[in-house]
């Protein structure tokens, strides 16, 4: 499957799987909400969580993304950069999960100070799949 028939296929949803490489090299999966800009999926994680101390051991993921209604899906290889988590309500990766959020749903927070205070607590960071391959079966 072309990577870019398979990126344009993921731009029209937001739900899939990150599939992220253990220690002991067995999978491990997680539900995640993304969007897409200039091929690259922005996600929003926590630094706490299974998926971030994996990715920060190996880059290596796959995003999976299926669409039961139509019996499609494209499975991505790729690799993750990790941001710094956000550590002060102005700071970079702050303003990125302010992007993240716009996009996702779809209009601004309605109370940007109290989601930043939010993504500070939780530990939040943003992680970027870039795409290197993809498999899949899309039915249009």
């Amino acid at each position: 499957m072309e990577l870019s028939e398979a990126t344009s296929w993921a731009a029209e949803r937001t739900l899939g799987v990150l599939i992220t490489i253990r220690s002991d090299g067995r999978p491990q999966s997680s539900d995640i909400v993304y969007f897409i800009d200039a091929g690259v999926f922005t996600i929003s994680v926590t630094a706490g969580r299974a998926k971030t101390a994996n990715l920060r051991r190996d880059p290596r993921a796959v995003l999976h993304i299926s669409d039961e209604k139509a019996w499609s899906y494209v499975s991505l290889d790729g690799t993750v950069e990790l941001s710094p988590p956000t550590t002060t309500p102005g700071d970079a990766t702050s303003d990125a999960l302010v992007d993240y959020y716009e996009r996702v749903a779809g209009g601004p927070h309605p109370d940007w100070d109290e989601y930043r205070r939010a993504m500070i607590d939780e530990g939040r960071l943003v992680a970027r799949f870039t795409p290197t391959s993809a498999t899949g079966h899309i039915h249009r």
